[in-house]
Protein backbone atom coordinates (compact mmCIF):
# COMPACT_ATOMS: atom_id res chain seq x y z
CA UNK A 1 0.00 0.00 0.00
CA UNK A 2 1.36 3.66 -1.00
CA UNK A 3 0.33 6.20 1.53
CA UNK A 4 0.09 9.65 -0.35
CA UNK A 5 0.00 13.04 2.47
CA UNK A 6 -0.21 16.51 0.95
CA UNK A 7 0.42 19.35 3.17
CA UNK A 8 0.07 23.19 2.27
CA UNK A 9 -2.88 24.86 0.85
CA UNK A 10 -4.97 27.36 2.18
CA UNK A 11 -6.17 31.21 1.38
CA UNK A 12 -4.23 34.22 -0.74
CA UNK A 13 -5.59 36.88 -2.37
CA UNK A 14 -5.58 36.50 -6.53
CA UNK A 15 -2.35 37.32 -7.42
CA UNK A 16 -0.47 36.02 -4.38
CA UNK A 17 1.58 32.46 -4.50
CA UNK A 18 1.04 28.98 -2.41
CA UNK A 19 3.38 26.09 -2.51
CA UNK A 20 1.97 22.52 -2.02
CA UNK A 21 3.99 19.44 -1.27
CA UNK A 22 3.40 15.94 -1.50
CA UNK A 23 4.85 12.97 0.29
CA UNK A 24 4.50 9.02 -0.81
CA UNK A 25 5.77 5.90 1.18
CA UNK A 26 5.05 2.52 2.21
CA UNK A 27 6.69 0.78 -0.84
CA UNK A 28 10.23 0.88 -2.21
CA UNK A 29 9.39 1.46 -5.82
CA UNK A 30 10.66 3.84 -8.30
CA UNK A 31 7.30 5.51 -9.21
CA UNK A 32 6.49 6.10 -12.81
CA UNK A 33 5.24 9.87 -11.98
CA UNK A 34 3.82 11.79 -9.31
CA UNK A 35 1.39 15.08 -10.45
CA UNK A 36 -1.30 17.40 -8.88
CA UNK A 37 -4.51 17.74 -9.56
CA UNK A 38 -7.79 19.90 -8.83
CA UNK A 39 -11.36 19.51 -8.50
CA UNK A 40 -13.89 23.04 -7.78
CA UNK A 41 -17.27 22.85 -6.83
CA UNK A 42 -19.71 21.20 -9.80
CA UNK A 43 -16.93 20.30 -11.67
CA UNK A 44 -14.86 17.13 -13.15
CA UNK A 45 -11.30 16.46 -11.83
CA UNK A 46 -8.91 17.84 -14.11
CA UNK A 47 -5.01 17.38 -14.33
CA UNK A 48 -2.98 20.13 -13.46
CA UNK A 49 1.08 19.35 -13.40
CA UNK A 50 2.87 16.16 -13.32
CA UNK A 51 6.45 15.18 -12.96
CA UNK A 52 7.68 11.65 -14.25
CA UNK A 53 10.72 10.64 -12.47
CA UNK A 54 12.65 8.15 -15.41
CA UNK A 55 12.49 10.78 -18.29
CA UNK A 56 12.69 13.81 -15.63
CA UNK A 57 9.99 15.44 -17.47
CA UNK A 58 7.16 17.74 -16.26
CA UNK A 59 3.93 18.59 -17.89
CA UNK A 60 1.70 21.31 -17.40
CA UNK A 61 -2.07 22.24 -18.66
CA UNK A 62 -2.32 25.21 -20.42
CA UNK A 63 -4.43 26.80 -17.66
CA UNK A 64 -1.06 27.15 -15.21
CA UNK A 65 1.58 27.13 -16.97
CA UNK A 66 4.12 30.25 -16.45
CA UNK A 67 2.19 30.43 -13.03
CA UNK A 68 2.61 26.76 -11.72
CA UNK A 69 6.12 25.02 -11.19
CA UNK A 70 6.30 21.07 -10.19
CA UNK A 71 9.87 20.13 -8.95
CA UNK A 72 10.54 16.66 -7.35
CA UNK A 73 12.84 15.51 -4.84
CA UNK A 74 13.99 11.56 -5.73
CA UNK A 75 15.24 10.42 -2.77
CA UNK A 76 11.86 11.33 -0.57
CA UNK A 77 9.57 10.67 -3.43
CA UNK A 78 8.09 13.95 -2.83
CA UNK A 79 6.51 16.97 -5.37
CA UNK A 80 5.93 20.28 -5.02
CA UNK A 81 3.75 22.33 -6.94
CA UNK A 82 4.74 26.42 -6.51
CA UNK A 83 1.73 28.39 -7.72
CA UNK A 84 2.22 31.64 -8.29
CA UNK A 85 -0.06 34.46 -9.73
CA UNK A 86 -3.01 32.71 -8.11
CA UNK A 87 -6.73 34.03 -9.89
CA UNK A 88 -9.81 33.15 -8.43
CA UNK A 89 -10.31 30.66 -10.82
CA UNK A 90 -7.57 28.57 -9.46
CA UNK A 91 -9.60 28.21 -6.54
CA UNK A 92 -10.28 24.30 -6.08
CA UNK A 93 -9.31 21.31 -4.15
CA UNK A 94 -6.14 19.98 -4.93
CA UNK A 95 -5.34 16.29 -5.03
CA UNK A 96 -1.64 14.61 -5.23
CA UNK A 97 -1.57 11.84 -6.99
CA UNK A 98 1.08 8.77 -7.65
CA UNK A 99 1.41 6.60 -10.56
CA UNK A 100 3.71 3.18 -10.32
CA UNK A 101 3.46 2.23 -14.07
CA UNK A 102 4.14 3.74 -17.01
CA UNK A 103 0.99 5.23 -19.10
CA UNK A 104 0.97 6.84 -22.38
CA UNK A 105 -1.32 9.47 -21.10
CA UNK A 106 -0.44 11.54 -17.94
CA UNK A 107 -3.25 14.10 -17.96
CA UNK A 108 -5.66 10.79 -17.01
CA UNK A 109 -6.48 10.31 -12.99
CA UNK A 110 -6.77 6.79 -14.11
CA UNK A 111 -2.90 6.41 -14.66
CA UNK A 112 -2.59 7.26 -10.93
CA UNK A 113 -3.42 4.51 -8.36
CA UNK A 114 -2.75 6.44 -5.44
CA UNK A 115 -3.93 9.83 -4.46
CA UNK A 116 -3.73 12.10 -1.33
CA UNK A 117 -6.69 13.95 0.85
CA UNK A 118 -6.91 16.74 -1.20
CA UNK A 119 -5.78 20.15 0.15
CA UNK A 120 -8.18 23.31 -0.43
CA UNK A 121 -6.77 26.69 -2.09
CA UNK A 122 -9.14 29.41 -1.98
CA UNK A 123 -8.05 32.30 -4.12
CA UNK A 124 -9.82 35.24 -2.69
CA UNK A 125 -10.85 38.16 -5.74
Amino acid sequence: QVHVVESGGGLVQAGGSLRLSCAASGRSFSLYAMGWFRQAPGKEREFVATATWRSSSTYYADSVKGRFTISRDDAKNTVYLEMNSLKPEDTAVYYCAAAPYYSASVIRPSTYDYWGQGSQVTVSS
